[in-house]
């Protein structure tokens, strides 16, 4: 009869499971179909893994997967193993080539000698030139020196000659519209001072298009504009509304074209593959710009309804045979649980192989490098560790078995590693967070831990007494150290920081200010934008779940002195 009743609650768990799997991940609408034919242009920089720079023949493979993608691929520098316009006209693509400057005056003067002779040599390729990229931006040069170049390449070239920075920067520096043969704008909603929800996001690309045609008619230029990059990050950190994601990034290229479509723009999107290189920069989110993944696979449709996880039912597979594999490591011990103990910690098993496979999913394939798999493998192999004691703890508890000494010290060993953990993300985070992702997966296990311990030993004792609850299942009463009351005010703190610094990052951003110059004015938009973010607030909660336990041991700790 165990065995009936053991299959029974396995046939349970697998049914409610795959059913909320296959409802939470339906195909989305991602908006109206892109219409039939080529995006008009792709940034383009053919990397791989273990490689410095391309190999040609890596360039060609890439071109030649573009060639049915796209009319033009805009580049952004000559040295450095850069695309050729050789391959390019291999395959009929044309090109924006752009030269790459930077505060090095002798590598600048080598990349425009180098740039010149280039589109000299590959006029029927190359149709424009872009002049560096978001220097002024990065405060790598002066204006005036910005200028020279720009005037030196006009000069030298037949081709229509352009510099490429985000739009508020034309507005700031006006002067460069009378310098450029046509104007390159970059408007990434997403990075915007304040940004900008994807619903939203193509009215606010047509505002800035307009923003800047006025600014030039103005000063008596009619100049064609160019959106030289836009996009949308298919993984990484919210920021205010602006939330990455696979449906996300789909809806806007297929607004932005459409807008296109209407009103004529002239666009590039950026970019034609995921970059790897560039978490080290710009973290995650920094990484994960492309409509192709790094092993050159479409991350999204352009037709049609998106899925966020096209491979759930691998990932459904996963966690199922994790989970077999618990409920198999522990036999015949679940003979002896009643039945709805039973059942409540096949569910509590089954959470635990869902957070670790989501974790060990989203960690490896964010992973770019040797140090970060290596990083990925360490996080992983914790969890695990942490999610193996909790379970014993869990059936312990539910079979009445004597506290185990031994368990609840590993376990509080466990806790104060990834309190440790905790504290280091949080102040990362609060100090240096603008590229770096809210880790929740990490903190998924052992926030759960806790919730369920107190669910378990409330389940046996039906006892509301949340500070015993908490001291016997979690760390034992026998762990008591001043130490903790040290930790939990760190972590506090630590969340207390970590608001702060996201707002101060909105109000003291110069589009920001420039919109609302008051700082009464600006807070409640720094305010909304920061508790927007659930990335952010699910951190939080796993902050405030983690040390509640600590928190409650001083209190119990004072009380008894």
């Amino acid at each position: 009869m165990k065995a009936v009743n053991i299959f029974l609650c396995l046939l349970l768990v697998i049914t409610v499971h795959g059913t909320i799997e296959w409802f939470v991940n339906q195909p989305q609408d991602a908006g109206a179909d892109v219409p039939a034919g080529k995006i008009m242009s792709l940034s383009f920089a053919s990397s791989r893994e273990g490689f410095k720079t391309p190999l040609p023949e890596h360039i060609d493979e890439d071109l030649r997967l573009l060639a049915d993608k796209t009319y033009t691929v805009r580049t952004y520098a000559i040295l450095g193993g850069e695309p050729t316009a050789d391959i390019a006209r291999k395959y009929g693509i044309n090109m924006i080539q752009g030269g790459w400057l930077g505060p090095d005056h002798d590598h600048n003067k080598r990349e425009i000698e180098a740039l010149i002779q280039s589109v000299n040599a590959h006029p029927d390729v190359v149709k424009r030139i872009i002049v560096g990229n978001e220097v002024m931006l990065r405060r790598d040069m002066g204006i005036d020196s910005l200028i020279g170049y720009i005037r030196q390449v006009r000069k030298a070239v037949k081709q229509p000659v352009s510099y490429a920075d985000v739009w508020s920067n034309y507005m700031k520096y006006p002067q460069l519209i009378n310098e450029v043969d046509f104007i390159t704008i970059h408007i990434l909603p997403y990075w915007e001072d304040e940004p900008v929800p994807v619903e939203q996001a193509a009215a606010h690309i047509e505002k800035v298009v307009r923003q800047i045609k006025d600014k030039a008619l103005s000063m008596g230029q009619d100049k064609p504009i160019l959106i030289g990059e836009s996009g949308w990050p298919s993984v990484g950190r919210q920021r205010g509304q602006a939330v990455p994601s696979v449906v996300n990034s789909a809806k806007f290229i297929r607004s932005l074209l459409q807008l296109a479509d209407r009103q004529k723009f002239d666009y590039n999107i950026i970019e034609a593959f995921n970059q790897p290189w560039k978490v080290d920069y710009e973290g995650v989110v920094g990484a994960n710009w492309g409509l192709l993944s790094t092993d050159r696979k479409p991350v999204f449709p352009l037709t049609g309804p998106v899925y966020e996880n096209p491979a759930w039912p691998l990932h459904f597979a996963l966690t199922t045979g994790l989970w077999l594999l618990i409920v198999a490591a522990y036999g015949k011990r679940l003979q002896s649980v009643s039945g709805p103990c039973l059942l409540a910690f096949l569910v509590l098993a089954q959470a635990f192989s869902v957070c670790l496979i989501t974790l060990a999913d989203y960690q490896w394939h964010a992973s770019y490098s040797l140090w970060q798999r290596v990083y990925t493998l360490a996080v992983v192999a914790a969890n695990t560790a942490l999610a193996g004691l909790l379970l014993q703890r869990c059936h312990d508890i539910f079979v009445d078995a004597p506290d185990d000494s031994q368990l609840a010290s590993r376990l509080r060993g466990g806790y104060l590693f990834f309190m440790l953990f905790a504290l280091y993300k949080t102040y990362s985070l609060a100090f240096n967070g603008r590229y770096l992702s809210f880790p929740v997966q990490e903190l998924a296990i052992p926030a759960l831990g806790v919730c369920s311990l107190v669910f378990c030993l409330w389940w046996r004792q039906r006892c509301l007494d949340y500070r015993i609850l908490v001291l016997s299942s979690l760390i034992g009463e026998d762990f008591l150290s001043s130490r903790d009351r040290i930790l939990a005010c760190l972590i506090g703190v630590g969340a207390v920081a970590l608001i702060l610094g996201e707002i101060t990052a909105f109000m003291t951003a110069h589009d920001f200010i420039a919109q609302h110059p008051g700082f009464f004015e600006g807070l409640p938009f720094a305010l909304e934008y920061t508790f927007y973010n659930q990335q952010l607030l699910a951190w939080l909660l796993c902050l405030s779940i983690l040390s509640f336990p600590f928190w409650i041991r001083n209190a119990v700790h004072k009380a008894r002195i």
